[in-house]
């Protein structure tokens, strides 16, 4: 059977895997589902369309799938979609949608999201992500994975955040930030790139030193940024092994809405 505690509130439209556990004084509101092993802390609150995959851990005092943050909001069933073995520390707060986008916030598989961070409506977090404490996302930001974001950091709406990226703490990302680069700061600077967390996830010396020439290209020869995607559209050509990571570096760019930091 479901262990849910005595105190705990689930709508019985709530749709909870038998092994799913809820601690004393949560509250599940009628369009929840919840999927295998996950745990829901005490007095968490899930509300709204929300979908949430197998093997989460949710702690106390999270609020998850609230309506957005949006004055523009007049109570369409938009979504909040959280994937697999996600860990969701105390007090985050994640929106459902907007109208005026896809309506759904997503969430992947297997971040480790720390206490008081908040992702706003219509935010799409792709998988393996570290977001610390009070890590701050406005709505339509959308990261991609294998993404490290310090503490106390701000990223504006409608920010794209490539893979593999890292911002130090305390941030104002107003921009956007193609993968693999190393920033920080208000106003946001790049550093470099993020040479130790693409060793620690495997990355070849090829695919390493390639990365190092995209990073020169658009942040060390003083090139616009038309000479910088030419330059690393050839890397494809001269180190066929990072040719993925030449591909995603210029689908980035080409998709870059808000200008890229430079």
């Amino acid at each position: 059977m479901t262990a849910i505690h005595a105190t705990a509130i689930i709508d019985p439209k709530a749709e909870l895997d038998p092994s799913v556990s809820v601690g004393p004084y949560a509250v599940i509101g009628p369009h929840v589902r919840i999927g295998a092993g996950t745990t829901v802390g005490p007095h968490a609150v899930i509300e709204g369309h929300t979908t949430i995959g197998r093997d989460n851990r949710i702690f106390q005092f999270a609020s998850l799938g609230a309506m957005p943050q949006d004055k523009k909001y007049a109570g369409e069933p938009t979504e909040l979609h959280i994937g697999d073995r996600n860990t969701i520390r105390e007090f985050c707060t994640f929106n459902t949608g907007s109208a005026q986008d896809a309506g759904v916030t997503r969430i992947g598989d297997d971040n480790w999201v720390m206490a008081y961070v908040h992702i706003a409506h219509d935010c799409q977090i792709g998988n393996d992500n570290t977001l610390a404490n009070n890590a701050t996302f406005a709505g339509h930001v959308h990261v991609g994975s294998h993404v490290t974001v310090g503490g106390l950091t701000g990223v504006h709406q409608f920010v794209k955040i490539g893979s593999y990226t890292m911002l130090g703490f305390a941030s104002a990302v107003t921009q956007d930030v193609p993968p693999y680069m190393l920033v920080d700061g208000n106003p946001l600077a790049v550093r470099g790139f993020n040479a130790v967390g693409l060793k620690r996830r495997g990355f070849s010396s090829e695919r390493v030193s390639a990365i190092k020439q995209m990073h020169k290209a658009l942040y060390r020869k003083g090139q616009t940024l038309e000479e910088a995607r030419a330059e690393i559209a050839g890397l494809a050509t001269s180190a066929p092994e990072a040719a993925a990571d030449v591909a995603m570096m210029l689908d980035f760019l080409q998709a870059a809405t808000r200008g890229i930091a430079r």
